[in-house]
Protein backbone atom coordinates (compact mmCIF):
# COMPACT_ATOMS: atom_id res chain seq x y z
CA UNK A 1 0.00 0.00 0.00
CA UNK A 2 3.08 2.45 0.86
CA UNK A 3 4.01 2.29 -2.64
CA UNK A 4 0.78 2.61 -4.44
CA UNK A 5 0.56 6.00 -2.43
CA UNK A 6 3.76 7.22 -3.16
CA UNK A 7 3.49 6.04 -6.96
CA UNK A 8 0.33 8.17 -7.15
CA UNK A 9 1.89 11.03 -5.22
CA UNK A 10 4.77 10.95 -7.82
CA UNK A 11 2.52 10.78 -10.50
CA UNK A 12 0.50 14.01 -9.40
CA UNK A 13 3.49 15.68 -8.80
CA UNK A 14 4.22 14.78 -12.78
CA UNK A 15 1.64 16.02 -13.96
CA UNK A 16 1.34 19.49 -11.64
CA UNK A 17 4.55 19.93 -12.88
CA UNK A 18 3.68 18.81 -16.79
CA UNK A 19 0.77 22.08 -15.98
CA UNK A 20 3.22 24.45 -14.59
CA UNK A 21 5.39 24.15 -17.52
CA UNK A 22 2.93 24.64 -20.04
CA UNK A 23 1.74 27.66 -18.64
CA UNK A 24 5.69 28.90 -18.34
CA UNK A 25 6.04 28.02 -22.03
CA UNK A 26 2.79 29.48 -23.09
CA UNK A 27 1.26 26.11 -24.15
CA UNK A 28 -1.49 26.13 -21.51
CA UNK A 29 -4.09 25.88 -24.73
CA UNK A 30 -3.35 22.10 -24.84
CA UNK A 31 -5.05 21.68 -21.58
CA UNK A 32 -8.26 22.64 -23.32
CA UNK A 33 -7.20 20.54 -26.40
CA UNK A 34 -6.85 17.57 -23.95
CA UNK A 35 -10.23 18.17 -22.12
CA UNK A 36 -12.31 18.93 -25.59
CA UNK A 37 -10.88 15.89 -27.09
CA UNK A 38 -8.83 13.55 -25.15
CA UNK A 39 -11.22 13.49 -22.22
CA UNK A 40 -13.94 12.80 -24.50
CA UNK A 41 -13.00 9.44 -26.21
CA UNK A 42 -11.61 11.63 -29.32
CA UNK A 43 -8.16 11.67 -30.72
CA UNK A 44 -9.04 14.87 -32.84
CA UNK A 45 -11.34 17.81 -33.68
CA UNK A 46 -14.80 15.77 -34.39
CA UNK A 47 -18.19 16.82 -35.93
CA UNK A 48 -19.77 17.84 -32.66
CA UNK A 49 -17.67 19.57 -30.88
CA UNK A 50 -19.23 22.79 -31.15
CA UNK A 51 -20.80 22.43 -27.60
CA UNK A 52 -17.30 22.25 -26.13
CA UNK A 53 -16.52 26.11 -26.92
CA UNK A 54 -18.16 29.72 -26.93
CA UNK A 55 -20.08 30.25 -30.57
CA UNK A 56 -21.80 33.27 -31.72
CA UNK A 57 -25.06 32.74 -33.14
CA UNK A 58 -25.53 33.31 -37.35
CA UNK A 59 -29.25 34.39 -37.28
CA UNK A 60 -31.60 33.17 -39.89
CA UNK A 61 -33.92 35.36 -40.92
CA UNK A 62 -38.14 35.94 -40.62
CA UNK A 63 -38.60 34.45 -44.29
CA UNK A 64 -37.25 30.83 -44.44
CA UNK A 65 -36.97 29.69 -48.33
CA UNK A 66 -38.66 26.18 -48.46
CA UNK A 67 -36.40 23.42 -50.27
CA UNK A 68 -38.82 21.78 -52.89
CA UNK A 69 -39.01 17.87 -53.04
CA UNK A 70 -37.58 17.07 -56.73
CA UNK A 71 -40.86 15.03 -58.54
CA UNK A 72 -38.59 11.55 -57.74
CA UNK A 73 -37.10 12.53 -54.04
CA UNK A 74 -35.62 9.24 -52.35
CA UNK A 75 -37.04 6.80 -54.93
CA UNK A 76 -33.53 6.06 -55.91
CA UNK A 77 -31.36 3.51 -54.24
CA UNK A 78 -28.12 4.39 -53.47
CA UNK A 79 -25.52 1.96 -55.05
CA UNK A 80 -23.38 -0.86 -53.14
CA UNK A 81 -20.58 1.26 -53.37
CA UNK A 82 -21.85 4.25 -51.96
CA UNK A 83 -23.17 2.65 -48.93
CA UNK A 84 -19.90 0.83 -48.53
CA UNK A 85 -18.66 4.51 -48.83
CA UNK A 86 -20.77 5.91 -46.41
CA UNK A 87 -20.26 2.75 -43.75
CA UNK A 88 -16.65 2.82 -43.78
CA UNK A 89 -16.25 6.65 -43.44
CA UNK A 90 -19.20 7.28 -40.91
CA UNK A 91 -21.45 9.41 -43.37
CA UNK A 92 -24.24 11.04 -41.62
CA UNK A 93 -25.77 12.98 -44.41
CA UNK A 94 -25.66 12.76 -48.07
CA UNK A 95 -27.71 14.76 -50.47
CA UNK A 96 -28.13 15.35 -53.95
CA UNK A 97 -30.14 18.12 -54.95
CA UNK A 98 -30.83 17.81 -59.15
CA UNK A 99 -32.72 21.26 -60.44
CA UNK A 100 -32.42 23.42 -57.37
CA UNK A 101 -34.64 20.59 -55.61
CA UNK A 102 -33.53 17.59 -52.78
CA UNK A 103 -33.60 14.03 -55.41
CA UNK A 104 -32.08 12.19 -52.80
CA UNK A 105 -30.97 12.61 -49.14
CA UNK A 106 -30.09 9.87 -46.59
CA UNK A 107 -29.19 10.36 -42.55
CA UNK A 108 -27.23 8.13 -40.58
CA UNK A 109 -26.66 8.02 -36.29
CA UNK A 110 -29.64 9.67 -35.26
CA UNK A 111 -28.77 12.35 -37.42
CA UNK A 112 -31.54 14.73 -39.53
CA UNK A 113 -32.46 17.52 -41.17
CA UNK A 114 -32.21 19.47 -38.48
CA UNK A 115 -28.69 18.03 -37.04
CA UNK A 116 -25.57 20.59 -36.64
CA UNK A 117 -22.33 19.73 -37.66
CA UNK A 118 -19.13 21.20 -37.91
CA UNK A 119 -18.60 23.07 -41.26
CA UNK A 120 -14.47 22.45 -41.06
CA UNK A 121 -12.62 24.13 -43.77
CA UNK A 122 -15.90 24.80 -45.66
CA UNK A 123 -15.97 28.02 -43.91
CA UNK A 124 -13.23 29.41 -46.08
CA UNK A 125 -15.10 29.55 -48.80
CA UNK A 126 -18.23 31.12 -46.97
CA UNK A 127 -15.21 33.52 -45.89
CA UNK A 128 -14.07 34.33 -49.45
CA UNK A 129 -18.21 34.92 -50.79
CA UNK A 130 -17.99 37.30 -47.67
CA UNK A 131 -14.82 38.99 -49.32
CA UNK A 132 -17.00 39.35 -52.53
CA UNK A 133 -20.33 40.76 -50.73
CA UNK A 134 -17.65 43.21 -48.91
CA UNK A 135 -16.10 44.23 -52.78
CA UNK A 136 -19.53 45.38 -53.48
CA UNK A 137 -20.77 46.34 -50.37
CA UNK A 138 -17.93 48.96 -50.86
CA UNK A 139 -16.40 47.97 -47.52
CA UNK A 140 -12.96 46.56 -49.81
CA UNK A 141 -12.18 47.97 -53.31
CA UNK A 142 -10.96 44.83 -54.76
CA UNK A 143 -9.05 41.94 -55.06
CA UNK A 144 -5.82 43.95 -55.07
CA UNK A 145 -6.05 45.92 -52.01
CA UNK A 146 -3.30 45.63 -49.44
CA UNK A 147 -4.15 43.93 -46.41
CA UNK A 148 -2.09 46.57 -44.90
CA UNK A 149 -4.66 48.89 -45.29
CA UNK A 150 -6.61 47.15 -42.27
CA UNK A 151 -3.52 45.47 -40.45
CA UNK A 152 -1.14 48.11 -40.05
CA UNK A 153 0.98 45.54 -39.08
CA UNK A 154 0.97 44.03 -42.65
CA UNK A 155 1.78 47.60 -44.24
CA UNK A 156 5.82 47.36 -44.47
CA UNK A 157 8.28 45.19 -46.14
CA UNK A 158 7.30 42.54 -48.09
CA UNK A 159 4.03 42.23 -45.93
CA UNK A 160 2.69 45.52 -47.76
CA UNK A 161 2.42 43.99 -51.21
CA UNK A 162 -0.34 41.44 -49.61
CA UNK A 163 -3.47 41.57 -50.81
CA UNK A 164 -6.92 40.25 -49.54
CA UNK A 165 -6.67 38.35 -52.90
CA UNK A 166 -3.46 36.43 -52.21
CA UNK A 167 -5.07 35.52 -48.71
CA UNK A 168 -8.63 34.17 -50.74
CA UNK A 169 -6.19 32.49 -53.22
CA UNK A 170 -4.07 30.88 -50.70
CA UNK A 171 -0.57 32.47 -52.50
CA UNK A 172 0.11 35.04 -49.58
CA UNK A 173 4.00 33.77 -48.58
CA UNK A 174 3.10 33.46 -44.72
CA UNK A 175 5.38 31.62 -42.26
CA UNK A 176 2.37 28.92 -41.11
CA UNK A 177 3.06 25.55 -40.99
CA UNK A 178 -0.44 23.26 -41.71
CA UNK A 179 -0.13 20.54 -39.54
CA UNK A 180 -3.11 19.17 -37.79
CA UNK A 181 -1.70 16.51 -35.36
CA UNK A 182 1.05 18.04 -33.65
CA UNK A 183 -0.74 19.58 -30.39
CA UNK A 184 2.35 22.05 -30.79
CA UNK A 185 1.43 23.52 -33.94
CA UNK A 186 0.23 26.20 -34.81
CA UNK A 187 -2.75 25.21 -35.86
CA UNK A 188 -3.81 23.39 -32.66
CA UNK A 189 -2.74 26.57 -31.05
CA UNK A 190 -5.56 28.62 -32.87
CA UNK A 191 -8.03 25.94 -32.44
CA UNK A 192 -7.69 25.79 -28.84
CA UNK A 193 -6.19 29.57 -27.92
CA UNK A 194 -8.48 32.07 -26.30
CA UNK A 195 -7.04 35.27 -27.76
CA UNK A 196 -5.83 34.46 -31.68
CA UNK A 197 -5.93 37.80 -32.79
CA UNK A 198 -2.44 38.65 -31.22
CA UNK A 199 -1.22 35.24 -32.68
CA UNK A 200 -2.13 36.22 -36.00
CA UNK A 201 -1.12 39.94 -36.04
CA UNK A 202 2.41 38.85 -35.32
CA UNK A 203 3.12 36.38 -38.02
CA UNK A 204 5.31 37.02 -40.39
CA UNK A 205 5.87 37.10 -44.81
CA UNK A 206 8.68 35.34 -45.96
CA UNK A 207 7.86 34.60 -49.62
CA UNK A 208 7.14 36.99 -52.26
CA UNK A 209 3.18 37.24 -52.59
CA UNK A 210 0.53 36.55 -55.03
CA UNK A 211 3.17 34.46 -57.03
CA UNK A 212 1.72 30.79 -55.82
CA UNK A 213 -0.43 28.39 -54.57
CA UNK A 214 -0.36 27.09 -50.55
CA UNK A 215 -2.83 26.27 -48.72
CA UNK A 216 -2.55 27.69 -45.40
CA UNK A 217 -5.62 28.03 -42.99
CA UNK A 218 -3.97 30.92 -41.17
CA UNK A 219 -4.62 32.85 -44.64
CA UNK A 220 -8.15 32.56 -43.60
CA UNK A 221 -7.74 34.09 -40.31
CA UNK A 222 -6.19 37.14 -41.72
CA UNK A 223 -8.55 38.00 -44.24
CA UNK A 224 -11.66 36.89 -42.02
CA UNK A 225 -9.84 39.62 -39.66
CA UNK A 226 -9.68 42.11 -42.28
CA UNK A 227 -13.67 41.57 -43.15
CA UNK A 228 -14.05 42.77 -39.29
CA UNK A 229 -12.06 45.72 -39.98
CA UNK A 230 -13.13 46.10 -43.05
CA UNK A 231 -17.27 46.20 -42.43
CA UNK A 232 -17.00 47.26 -38.80
CA UNK A 233 -18.72 44.28 -37.59
CA UNK A 234 -18.16 40.37 -36.45
CA UNK A 235 -18.08 38.34 -39.25
CA UNK A 236 -21.27 35.99 -37.64
CA UNK A 237 -23.63 39.29 -37.71
CA UNK A 238 -22.01 40.37 -41.52
CA UNK A 239 -22.92 36.57 -42.40
CA UNK A 240 -26.40 36.88 -41.08
CA UNK A 241 -27.09 39.73 -43.25
CA UNK A 242 -25.04 38.92 -46.16
CA UNK A 243 -26.31 35.36 -46.66
CA UNK A 244 -27.92 33.73 -43.84
CA UNK A 245 -30.81 35.46 -44.62
CA UNK A 246 -30.78 36.02 -47.96
CA UNK A 247 -30.50 32.34 -48.39
CA UNK A 248 -33.30 31.57 -46.36
CA UNK A 249 -31.92 29.47 -44.19
CA UNK A 250 -33.99 27.03 -41.82
CA UNK A 251 -32.08 27.26 -38.59
CA UNK A 252 -29.81 29.91 -37.03
CA UNK A 253 -26.08 28.60 -36.99
CA UNK A 254 -23.26 28.48 -34.77
CA UNK A 255 -19.60 29.85 -35.44
CA UNK A 256 -16.88 29.01 -33.01
CA UNK A 257 -15.22 31.29 -30.73
CA UNK A 258 -11.56 31.53 -29.84
CA UNK A 259 -13.40 33.05 -26.19
CA UNK A 260 -16.77 34.50 -25.15
CA UNK A 261 -16.25 38.26 -24.21
CA UNK A 262 -15.42 39.81 -27.98
CA UNK A 263 -14.72 36.68 -29.16
CA UNK A 264 -13.24 36.62 -32.72
CA UNK A 265 -14.03 33.53 -35.32
CA UNK A 266 -12.18 30.77 -36.15
CA UNK A 267 -12.73 31.56 -39.59
CA UNK A 268 -10.78 28.87 -40.99
CA UNK A 269 -13.36 26.81 -39.94
CA UNK A 270 -16.21 26.04 -37.20
CA UNK A 271 -19.91 27.11 -38.69
CA UNK A 272 -21.67 24.66 -37.36
CA UNK A 273 -25.36 24.30 -39.37
CA UNK A 274 -27.36 21.36 -41.06
CA UNK A 275 -26.91 19.89 -44.15
CA UNK A 276 -30.03 21.26 -46.05
CA UNK A 277 -28.34 24.60 -45.24
CA UNK A 278 -25.02 24.42 -45.94
CA UNK A 279 -26.61 22.79 -49.52
CA UNK A 280 -27.76 26.29 -50.52
CA UNK A 281 -24.06 27.57 -50.92
CA UNK A 282 -24.20 24.98 -53.77
CA UNK A 283 -27.17 26.09 -55.53
CA UNK A 284 -26.13 29.69 -55.14
CA UNK A 285 -22.83 28.92 -56.85
CA UNK A 286 -24.23 26.81 -59.60
CA UNK A 287 -26.53 29.79 -60.45
CA UNK A 288 -23.18 32.17 -60.36
CA UNK A 289 -24.26 34.11 -57.09
CA UNK A 290 -27.94 34.08 -57.54
CA UNK A 291 -30.53 32.50 -55.58
CA UNK A 292 -34.17 32.40 -55.82
CA UNK A 293 -34.12 35.48 -58.16
CA UNK A 294 -31.72 37.29 -56.69
CA UNK A 295 -28.46 38.42 -57.28
CA UNK A 296 -26.76 37.74 -53.86
CA UNK A 297 -22.58 37.43 -54.81
CA UNK A 298 -21.87 39.69 -57.91
CA UNK A 299 -21.33 37.17 -60.81
CA UNK A 300 -18.06 38.35 -61.70
CA UNK A 301 -16.83 37.48 -58.35
CA UNK A 302 -18.32 34.06 -58.70
CA UNK A 303 -16.57 33.61 -61.69
CA UNK A 304 -13.42 34.61 -60.83
CA UNK A 305 -13.87 32.40 -57.18
CA UNK A 306 -14.22 29.16 -59.12
CA UNK A 307 -10.86 29.28 -61.89
CA UNK A 308 -7.24 28.99 -60.85
CA UNK A 309 -5.51 32.41 -60.43
CA UNK A 310 -2.48 30.36 -61.61
CA UNK A 311 -1.99 28.68 -64.57
CA UNK A 312 -0.49 25.23 -62.82
CA UNK A 313 -3.06 23.17 -62.98
CA UNK A 314 -3.30 23.91 -58.97
CA UNK A 315 -7.19 23.06 -57.51
CA UNK A 316 -8.35 26.09 -56.14
CA UNK A 317 -9.36 29.21 -57.24
CA UNK A 318 -10.43 31.84 -54.02
CA UNK A 319 -11.69 29.97 -51.82
CA UNK A 320 -12.94 27.19 -53.24
CA UNK A 321 -11.25 23.79 -54.48
CA UNK A 322 -11.69 23.11 -58.11
CA UNK A 323 -11.72 19.35 -60.16
CA UNK A 324 -12.44 18.18 -63.63
CA UNK A 325 -13.58 14.98 -62.48
CA UNK A 326 -15.65 13.25 -65.29
CA UNK A 327 -14.75 15.90 -67.73
CA UNK A 328 -17.12 18.39 -65.70
CA UNK A 329 -16.14 21.57 -64.51
CA UNK A 330 -16.21 21.07 -60.45
CA UNK A 331 -16.16 23.33 -57.99
CA UNK A 332 -16.23 22.45 -54.20
CA UNK A 333 -16.59 23.71 -50.55
CA UNK A 334 -14.19 21.01 -48.39
CA UNK A 335 -13.33 20.45 -44.75
CA UNK A 336 -10.97 18.31 -43.03
CA UNK A 337 -13.30 15.24 -42.39
CA UNK A 338 -14.76 14.55 -45.60
CA UNK A 339 -17.11 17.80 -45.38
CA UNK A 340 -18.86 18.55 -48.99
CA UNK A 341 -20.46 20.72 -50.94
CA UNK A 342 -19.97 20.23 -54.35
CA UNK A 343 -21.36 22.23 -56.97
CA UNK A 344 -21.54 20.74 -61.07
CA UNK A 345 -23.35 23.97 -62.84
CA UNK A 346 -23.66 22.18 -65.89
CA UNK A 347 -25.63 19.69 -64.70
CA UNK A 348 -27.36 21.95 -61.75
CA UNK A 349 -26.38 19.33 -59.30
CA UNK A 350 -25.32 19.74 -56.08
CA UNK A 351 -23.60 16.81 -53.73
CA UNK A 352 -23.37 17.45 -49.73
CA UNK A 353 -21.92 15.33 -47.70
CA UNK A 354 -21.16 15.29 -43.99
CA UNK A 355 -19.61 12.55 -42.14
CA UNK A 356 -16.64 11.74 -39.21
CA UNK A 357 -13.42 10.83 -41.68
CA UNK A 358 -12.44 11.46 -44.90
CA UNK A 359 -10.60 9.08 -47.04
CA UNK A 360 -7.27 8.74 -48.11
CA UNK A 361 -4.80 10.77 -51.22
CA UNK A 362 -4.31 8.14 -53.41
CA UNK A 363 -1.03 9.03 -55.95
CA UNK A 364 -0.78 12.60 -57.11
CA UNK A 365 -4.50 13.24 -56.41
CA UNK A 366 -5.96 16.31 -55.65
CA UNK A 367 -8.48 14.53 -53.63
CA UNK A 368 -9.01 11.98 -51.04
CA UNK A 369 -10.83 8.33 -52.56
CA UNK A 370 -14.46 9.08 -51.08
CA UNK A 371 -14.51 12.47 -53.05
CA UNK A 372 -14.46 10.88 -56.66
CA UNK A 373 -17.08 8.06 -55.01
CA UNK A 374 -19.66 10.32 -53.87
CA UNK A 375 -19.74 12.27 -57.49
CA UNK A 376 -19.33 9.15 -59.55
CA UNK A 377 -22.30 7.05 -57.70
CA UNK A 378 -24.56 10.43 -57.46
CA UNK A 379 -24.56 10.08 -61.11
CA UNK A 380 -24.87 6.31 -61.35
CA UNK A 381 -27.98 6.58 -59.00
CA UNK A 382 -29.25 9.25 -61.36
CA UNK A 383 -28.42 7.38 -64.77
CA UNK A 384 -29.97 4.63 -63.14
CA UNK A 385 -33.60 6.61 -61.79
CA UNK A 386 -33.66 7.71 -65.67
CA UNK A 387 -33.69 3.95 -67.34
CA UNK A 388 -36.42 3.03 -64.52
Amino acid sequence: MKYIKRFFKGLLLLLGLIILLLYIFDYDYILKGVRVVYLKGYTSAYIDDYPSFDNRTIKKGETVIAWKQHPGYNTATATDKLIATNEKYGTVAYLIIKDDQIWYEKYEEGYGVSSKTNSFSMAKSIVTLLLGKAIADGYVKDLEQPIGDFLPEFSEGIAAKVTVGDLSSMSSGLDWTEHYTSPFSITARTYYDDDIRPIFKNLKIIEEPGKSYKYLSGNTQLLAMVLEKATGRNLSDYLSESLWKPLGMQQDALWQLDSEENGMEKAYCCISSNARDFAKFGVLMNHEGMFNGRQIIPKEFVDIATNPRFGNGTPYGYGYWLSNHMGKKIFLMRGILGQYVISIPEDNLVIVRLGHKRGVFEGDKDFTDDFYVYVEEAYKMLENASQN
